[in-house]
């Protein structure tokens, strides 16, 4: 696939009238935009508003798995607007219905039936919706770092962060500890979960519930907690409880599914398939694309109990030529050998950096979703937060584009998930400018008679 070495950059004026549009007509929805402006990019590589090569270490947000503007992903946006791009939501057009064949064959027993939807929040919230239909009960189990959406439901069952200052959320909602090894949640563990904070997580649900269970929705890989995976083990004992408790277990695959984790879908390692499986970011490859799958089981029972979700977008003909696109490269490219192959590959990269930087406390996760923890002191893991913000802008100034999540106990913790697409060359040219900030920022703190670098 093509890289795009250079554009020719925006001019003066160009580039000031955007950036007063950005002020003048603007709604933050994030905090301060990352300060660079993408005008072309393909595979892993992005064209800034100078002209200037920056590599993408977040696949987008986390949604570009083959890469940017894949040339097989543009050819179906093309073929949907020659044939049909949408329709009202109970019409359906030939693309859907091969795409959710597709989805069933591809997903193991008994999950055999789908809804194709936009975002990953719309995808959890018809499965909580299918689960408290199908259970009779309204209480919703996640872990304590979540990520599942910004829709009601979703946000309710979500503990990363944004919570305060929205007033009351859906009731009958609850944590379990994420099994975070590196930082034990019950101050138990050390470099590997033994499942202890899994069982005191269910001892405390058991004492919270009104007896009225319906789900528990966790991510495999749980990704804005700053990278925890559920360890081997783990995801079947979770399972199991869950089950015996009447919960269903929604497995919420946004940013593990189709190779991200070197498996066709996370839960493949340890043999558990979900109640409910939701998929979406890597599904859609950039465009907003996202399925809700269960089993023909679940999938009657809710049907005759009049299951609704209906939105403006359910069943679009034009992402589902896009899916179908995914799933072709996917399996005709070798997507994820070549995942599991890369994962390995630049996790050696990143373990070599820790070694060679005392300020990297931890590198974990699977595949292509790695995560490095930034600490001021190894042996103490004192959080570091602001050398991990120096070291994410010095890399964008490099020519780096890097994601960090921060919590105020763990500090600063980088989300690295490169497109799958990526070349070797081009993870060891981050690597090298990950490696040239890292000491740079830390250098620079050690100078200042501080080493948090500020």
């Amino acid at each position: 696939m093509p890289r795009p070495d250079s554009d020719p950059p925006l001019s003066a004026e160009e580039t000031e009238c955007l950036r007063r549009g950005i002020d003048e007509a603007m709604i933050r929805y994030a905090g301060a935009f990352t300060p660079l402006i993408v005008t072309r990019a393909s595979g892993a590589v992005m064209i800034d508003e100078r002209g200037r090569r920056v590599l993408d270490f977040t696949s987008g947000q986390m949604c570009a798995v083959l890469g940017h503007n894949h040339p097989d992903i543009t050819a179906a946006i093309h073929r949907a607007t020659r044939e049909v791009t949408h329709l009202l939501s109970t019409i359906l057009a030939p693309s859907v219905i091969r795409l959710c064949q597709r989805l069933g064959a591809l997903v193991p027993d008994p999950l055999a039936k789908s809804m194709l939807l936009n975002t990953g929040a719309e995808a959890n919230e018809a499965a909580i919706r299918m689960a408290k239909l199908f259970t009779g009960g309204f209480e919703v189990v996640s872990f304590g770092g979540s990520w599942h959406g910004m829709t009601g439901g979703a946000f309710s069952s979500t503990f990363s962060f944004g919570r305060q200052g929205y007033g009351p959320l859906m009731p009958g909602t609850g944590a379990l500890p994420a099994p975070n090894c590196y930082r034990c949640p019950i101050r138990h563990c050390t470099d590997r979960c033994d499942t202890t904070c899994l069982e005191v997580g269910f001892e405390l649900i058991d004492r919270q519930t009104t007896g009225a269970p319906a789900a528990v929705i966790v991510e495999p890989v749980l990704s804005a907690a700053g990278i925890i995976d559920l360890g081997p083990g783990y995801l079947a004992k979770l399972k199991t409880m869950a089950n015996d408790r009447g919960y269903l277990l929604i497995l919420d695959e946004a940013q593990t599914a189709f190779g991200r984790v070197g498996d066709l879908f996370a839960f493949e390692r340890d043999g558990v398939p979900p109640d409910i499986l939701t998929l979406s970011k890597t599904l859609g490859g950039g465009l907003p694309l996202a399925a809700t799958v269960t089993s023909a089981a679940i999938e009657e029972r809710c049907h005759q109990a009049g299951f609704l979700f209906l939105t403006s977008h359910v069943s679009d003909p034009l992402p589902a030529y896009v899916g179908l696109a995914v799933l072709e490269i996917i399996e005709r490219d070798r997507i994820v050998e070549r995942a599991r192959e890369t994962g390995r590959y630049l996790r050696e990269q990143l373990e070599a950096l820790r070694r060679a930087h005392e300020c990297i406390g931890d590198v974990r996760g699977r595949g292509m979703l790695l995560g490095m923890e930034i600490v001021l002191d190894r042996e103490r893991k004192t959080p570091a937060p602001e050398l991990g913000h120096q070291i994410m802008d010095r890399c964008l100034e490099l020519g780096l584009s890097m994601n960090i999540v921060r919590h105020p106990k763990a500090g600063s913790i980088f989300r690295i998930a490169p497109p799958l697409t990526i070349e070797r060359p081009e993870v060891d040219e981050g690597v090298a400018i990950l490696d040239q900030a890292i000491g740079e920022c830390w250098r620079a703190g050690q100078s200042s008679g501080s080493k948090s670098g500020g």
